[in-house]
């Protein structure tokens, strides 16, 4: 194992002194159990707690000049045991600010001033003592104390990024999606107390479960969509397209609810010289918007939950010159669908899910940013993954800036089950051969590697798939049915709150009733190459015995095709159970009268790096 750093690891606990094989635990999360805010059963503990903020947001936006202006009061509940004497804000836009460190490339003309923050007043007072350091501003404050409320009234302005699209920005001369756009302040959690972490345009994001009403102002002919339920239909768009969205609402049919003769004849919003679409959403992590004065609209809705009759309304927004776009609604319906009745099997938990033509391919509670593609197949994966991440990280708040895995890992295996559930001629393996190539190399680190520590492959490699694989191979290994409640396990006891790391291996081994410590410590906190070879095909009294050898430190399941003398063939399957004992070959028992001619090892989603030793010629 290499060294490397996670926030000072010491390996020199566990979460069960009881089992086999312990897992290595930061003095961070041992205090967490010792503070009893968590668990080692996986259960939020008795004492746990998490703050929270209710944002009023009143945003000017123009599309000409691209310059938004903002005011928001926010009103932030410390529930924490400690007091707090300075607030964190976070002030994403920064990014684009000229002098901010950051990962992503830019370029020099997209960079500008940042967020300009013209007034600030804390409790009616106002503030001239804070310090914007890139995407981090601090706040001086009297001193709020567990249990109490602090209030801020901040004005604000920037100019939103015509270029250098980095999940929020012009995507054309009509239409933008405006993400990361107040104000907003950090996370202040049991673990780390203040999330830290700058912004750098490489990592994603760790916000708390807060409150938004928003009021957003464009000029007359813009539609908005946003996070959120939209609560003034009638005062912004026109008559008919207020008719289909609603009828779309109670419909499992596909509507149009803005059409090409309604953007020809003008008759999309209200013939007002400004409008204002107010909008509310509650218990989510962030609140995004887009607009357009030339996009088409099409949607439906599906029952996701079928004991309360609860309805999803799915939108596709999209510029009707992107072919690709008219059959994103079936996928995105049949997407939301699939959640919630097959895998995770877990009732889509918004009211609406809304994928937005632009020119990325991000995620934020019920809105995606999705960039045209090429062909069907891609249309079909990128819409599914970017969906997903409704679980995770929105339903449940994942720290996504330290721990990329705990949503990505999510998002890639529900699109390796779910696209070809969609189109069942899809195998998608999206991340598997790099996943294998790249094992055991330069960039290969533990996935428990905290996500900003990441270099080169590793970045994406363990974010996606290996994260991917392993929760695939759980489930092979545990069973569909068994998996399902051990996953319902985790969701239940941490839905709207903050998952770490430990909380998920732990929620899974007591839903499952299995101590899976042997396969997480081998998966998330080792490294190395994955790969396995056939070493001998030998002939037994019922058949044949074939022997197969990891050479990696990661279990891996077996899949041998068996080619026989009369021409047919047969396959067989063993799941990572074979490796529980830390054995580093397992003979695998064939029991047949027919004679065996050849095997061969392997599957679209099992990274073998060396593949010459994967036959076998039987003599």
């Amino acid at each position: 194992m290499k060294r490397i750093k996670l926030l000072g690891l010491l390996l020199c606990s566990a979460i069960y002194t009881s089992a086999q094989t312990q897992l290595p635990i930061e003095p961070v999360f041992q205090q967490t159990y010792q503070k009893e805010t968590r668990s080692t059963s996986g259960k939020p503990g008795k004492n746990y707690w998490q703050n929270s903020s209710k944002y009023d947001i009143q945003v000017n936006f123009n599309p000409v000049s691209r310059l938004l202006k903002g005011k928001v009061q926010v009103v932030y509940t410390n529930n924490s045991p400690d007091t707090l004497k300075e607030i964190w804000f976070k002030l994403y836009p920064n990014l684009y600010k000229k002098g901010t460190p950051r990962k992503a490339k830019f370029s020099e003309s997209d960079l500008g001033e940042g967020v300009a923050i013209e007034k600030m007043a804390a409790n009616g007072k106002t503030i001239t003592g804070f310090k914007i350091d890139g995407t981090n501003m601090t706040v001086d404050v009297p001193a709020v104390l567990p249990g109490k409320t602090i209030s801020f009234a901040i004005e604000y302005n920037y100019t939103l990024n015509k270029g250098s699209h980095m999940r929020t920005g012009q995507v054309d001369e009509g239409s933008h999606f405006v993400a990361y756009f107040f104000p907003r302040i950090a996370v202040y959690d049991d673990v780390d107390g203040w999330n830290k972490f700058p912004y750098t345009g490489a990592e994603e994001f760790y916000n708390d479960f807060d409150q938004f009403n928003a009021a957003i102002t464009v000029p007359g002919g813009y539609g908005v969509w946003a996070t959120g339920d939209l609560k003034n239909p009638n005062e912004v768009f026109q008559k008919d397209v207020v008719s289909r969205m609603l009828s779309a609402e109670k419909n499992d049919a596909v509507i149009d609810v803005i059409t090409d003769k309604d953007l020809a004849d003008k008759k999309v919003t209200q013939p007002n010289a400004f409008n204002t679409f107010k909008f509310e959403a509650k218990n989510v992590t962030d609140f995004v918007f887009a607009l357009s004065d030339h996009y088409l609209w099409k949607s439906s809705s599906l029952v996701v939950d079928p004991k309360t009759k609860r309805r999803t309304r799915v939108d596709a927004v999209f510029n009707p010159k992107h072919k690709d776009y008219y059959e994103v609604i079936d996928f995105a319906r049949k997407t939301v669908e699939s959640m919630s009745y097959t895998f995770p099997k877990w009732p889509f938990p918004y009211n609406h899910e809304t994928i937005f033509d632009g020119l990325d391919q991000m995620e934020y509670p019920m809105m995606v940013n999705d960039n045209p593609v090429d062909n069907r197949t891609d249309a079909i994966t990128l819409t599914d993954h970017e969906i997903f991440h409704t679980m995770f990280p929105f339903y449940m708040g994942i720290n996504e800036t330290k721990y990329g895995w705990m949503d990505e890992g999510w998002a890639t295996i529900g699109e390796w089950l779910i696209s070809p559930m969609i189109d069942p001629t899809i195998v998608d393996e999206y991340g598997v051969q790099p996943t294998a190539s790249t094992s055991g190399g330069k960039d290969d680190t533990p996935i428990m590697t905290l996500t900003p520590d990441l270099k080169g492959s590793g970045t994406f490699t363990n974010s996606y798939p290996k994260p991917g694989l392993a929760y695939l191979f759980v489930k092979d290994y545990l069973g569909d049915e068994l998996f399902i409640k051990a996953l319902h396990t985790y969701i239940r006891n941490w839905n709207g709150k903050h998952p770490m790391p430990y909380d998920f291996f732990n929620s899974i081994n007591e839903g499952s009733g299995k101590n899976l410590n042997w396969f997480w410590k081998a998966w998330f906190f080792e490294d190395g190459v994955t790969d396995m070879a056939i070493k001998a095909v030998d002939k037994t009294a019922d058949g044949y015995s074939i022997t197969v050898e990891n050479k990696s430190v990661k279990p891996l399941p077996i899949d041998l095709t068996l080619t026989y003398a009369d021409g047919s063939t047969e396959k067989h399957h063993s799941t990572i159970g074979v490796w529980e004992n830390g054995n580093k070959q397992v003979k695998v028992e064939i029991k047949t009268t027919k004679k065996l001619n050849k095997v061969v090892m392997g599957s679209a989603h099992v990274p073998d790096k060396v593949k010459s030793d994967n036959s076998f010629s039987v003599n």
